[in-house]
């Protein structure tokens, strides 16, 4: 009986002391980190473009912390059944990391005039669900910044379409890789799979 009435003195000692905060308050804890959290935006993806379907602005920042896989596009194009490639690539290793950003230019004279026709294209011919963007330079003195920005750092500028570039999750260029390079070919795979 001594040992109850010595529990409950303590237990109505406890509760008194916790009554003694002021209402409302909550003791400190410390948060905790967020998961996912985006890493710092480097350089070459500190950049906006306007998306394929809608031309609202996409910041590229987004992407920080990502392997990324940067490709100038064309609907008419031999290399036009890498979308198939590309997609595949994005659904596979998406969730370990990657994404697959599409850029369309007409360089080359083989894409189409309008963003409606390349967005059907993408989307109901191939089933692209990677980002994007609507039609842009990638060559010569008016090549987007991004593009620009690759050319300078590998020395190669897109020669056609399809040309790729891989970047780290850090931000720098891993890779260049030309046109007949396909998405599903062991070297690029490789690569990405050692980035990720």
């Amino acid at each position: 009986m001594l040992k109850t009435v010595s529990f409950s003195l303590a237990l109505l000692a406890a509760a008194s002391a916790a009554s003694a905060q002021p209402a409302g308050v909550v003791p400190h804890r410390p948060a905790a980190p967020v998961a996912g959290a985006p890493a710092a935006c480097p350089a070459l993806l500190n950049q906006s473009f306007n998306r394929l379907q809608d031309e609202a602005p996409q910041d590229l920042c987004q992407y920080a912390g990502k392997v990324v896989l940067v490709v100038n596009t064309a609907s008419y194009c031999g290399y036009t059944k890498q979308y198939e490639g590309l997609e595949k690539l994005y659904a596979k290793y998406g969730p370990r990391g990657l994404v697959v950003l599409g850029f369309p230019s007409n360089d080359f004279k083989q894409e189409a005039e309008s963003a409606e026709k390349i967005a059907d294209l993408c989307y109901n011919t191939y089933g692209v669900k990677f980002p994007m963007f609507a039609k842009t330079v990638v060559t010569g003195a008016d090549a987007n910044p991004l593009h620009a920005a690759l050319a300078k750092q590998t020395g190669q500028a897109p020669k056609w379409n399809f040309t790729k570039y891989l970047i780290g999750r850090d931000g720098k260029v891993i890779e260049y890789f030309p046109s007949k390079v396909a998405p599903e070919d062991a070297q690029l795979v490789g690569k990405i799979e050692a980035a990720l």
